[in-house]
Order: structure tokens, then C-alpha cells, then sequence
């Protein structure tokens, strides 16, 4: 069993994430290279793809494997029963109406921060964004949000895990470093990012509460330094982006206050 989990783990179906996250390193795979980089044994590692194949979640032709669009279920299961994030884009065009700038709404996983919903303009980019895509959350304004509202032992917990982004970050806090960011975090009610992820990304980002305050989502502007200061993020865009966080937080209350069979 692996380290720290718990008695009614079940190792099998852990085992069949791995290799569904294997093929992160490349579209198609031999089983050695399915093996290597699950961290299986290749009898487990062939056992699994056989499973995945005969389920419809890969593919084998001549000795070399590929996932399917099936795979693309597991994702979708999440939004469909969260139809939250497609009543957001509105919200979140509206901001992009008044920042002319791309904006963002993401959830915690982990370490990491994961996108789950976005609108984008034409701009200088240097890091590749869209819906599913992940980033390690200290470095992020959006991440610093959802961090900053954590228990201590629940921060503890989530830094705890390595990240899944496959992103080294320009900044590297020590635990001091980041509590003090968080710590001006929580008395702002904000967060801000500059080239702490990578080199002229910079953002501005808020929280989305549910009706009992507690933070579930961030929404964020973010622009290319090059174009726009952190003046005008958190002298322009912020007061835009606070009053889109908060409708929302209202969004969100009130759906949850609707019976299932209504918004269903």
C-alpha cells in the first residue's frame, strides 16, 4: 500500500490513474515505456492496459498503446455535474469586456490549481492555458486565494503534496515566505502574482465563496508584463474583478438553493 493512504485504499484503480497519467509524456507508448513511467512493474503495467483496453479507455496496435476519447469522460463527468463553471462564462466575458484581458476561474487539487473555466483575448503569451490545465498554486494568483483560506493543518496537508503540473515556477518560497503572502492575502481579500510562475505572466485574483463564506473557487485577471503594470491590474481590473467575484458568490448561493430536479 502506498505511503500515508488509507486501509480501504484501493491500490487497483490507483494503479490505472498511473498509467492513464503516463501518457502525459507522450500520445502513444510501448508497455515498457507505460511501465516506466506509471512507476509499475510491466506485468502490472500490461494487466491495467489490457483492462483499459477491453473498457474503451486505450488502444493497441502493434505493440504500442493509446488512450481514446473515452478518457475524455472522466473529465466530463466533473462539469456535467457541475454546471456551475458553464453559468460562469458570462460573468466572465463581462470582465473581459471591461479588462480587455484573459480571465479565469480555478479549484484547488492538490498543490496545484486546476482551470475550470477561462476566457481568453489575443495577446503575448508564454505559457499555454485552457480549461483543465494546471499550475503548482503558490505561485499563482488564483492558488494564493484558495491557499490563503485553508486551516493550518489543511495548508499543512496540501503543500504536502508534490505537484502534478510538470511547471517549475521562477519563485520557490520557503514556508516563512509563503505565510506571509498568504497572511497579506487574507487581509486584502486579493492576491496578486508577478512573474512568480513564469517570466512575464503576471495576475490579479479573488475569491468565489459559498453562501457560508467558505472559498471553493478563484476568478483572476492576468496579463503579459510587457503590456500591463501591476498599477493598473490592481488600480483598473481589480475593482472590476472584486465585483465579479462576488455576483459570483450570489450565482453560486442561490443555484444551491434550487432543488436538483430544477436546475437539472
Amino acid at each position: 500500500m502506498r505511503e500515508g493512504t488509507s486501509p480501504d485504499f484501493i491500490e487497483a484503480i490507483a494503479r490505472g490513474f498511473d498509467v492513464i497519467r503516463s501518457f502525459e509524456r507522450s500520445p502513444t507508448q510501448t508497455l515498457t515505456e507505460v511501465s516506466q513511467g506509471a512507476g509499475l512493474a510491466r506485468p502490472t503495467a500490461r494487466r491495467v492496459l489490457i483492462t483499459l483496453e477491453e473498457l474503451g479507455y486505450v488502444h493497441a496496435d502493434d505493440g504500442r498503446f493509446e488512450l481514446t476519447p473515452r478518457v475524455l469522460e472522466l473529465g466530463v463527468s466533473y462539469f456535467a455535474g457541475s454546471d456551475f463553471w458553464t453559468a460562469a462564462v458570462p460573468r466572465l466575458r463581462q470582465l473581459v469586456e471591461q479588462t480587455h484581458e484573459s480571465c479565469s476561474i480555478a479549484q484547488l487539487d492538490g498543490s496545484d490549481i486546476v482551470y475550470v473555466a477561462r476566457v481568453a483575448v489575443p495577446k503575448l503569451v508564454t505559457l499555454s492555458v485552457a480549461v483543465g490545465t494546471r499550475f503548482p498554486a503558490p505561485q499563482t494568483s488564483l492558488g494564493k486565494v484558495l491557499l490563503a483560506d485553508l486551516e493550518p493543518s489543511q495548508l499543512d496537508a496540501v503543500l504536502a503534496e508534490p505537484s502534478r503540473s510538470g511547471v517549475d515556477p521562477t519563485w520557490k518560497p520557503t514556508r516563512a515566505e509563503l505565510d506571509e503572502v498568504l497572511a497579506r492575502v487574507r487581509e486584502n481579500g486579493w492576491a496578486v502574482s508577478d512573474q512568480q510562475l513564469a517570466p512575464a505572466i503576471r495576475s490579479v485574483a479573488a475569491p468565489i465563496r459559498r453562501g457560508d463564506g467558505s472559498v471553493f473557487a478563484s476568478i483572476n485577471v492576468n496579463a503579459h508584463a510587457g503590456e500591463t503594470t501591476i498599477a493598473r491590474l490592481t488600480d483598473d481590473h481589480l475593482p472590476h474583478l472584486l465585483r465579479t467575484a462576488a455576483d459570483l458568490s450570489v450565482d453560486h448561493t442561490l443555484r444551491a438553493r434550487i432543488p436538483a430536479a430544477v436546475t437539472g
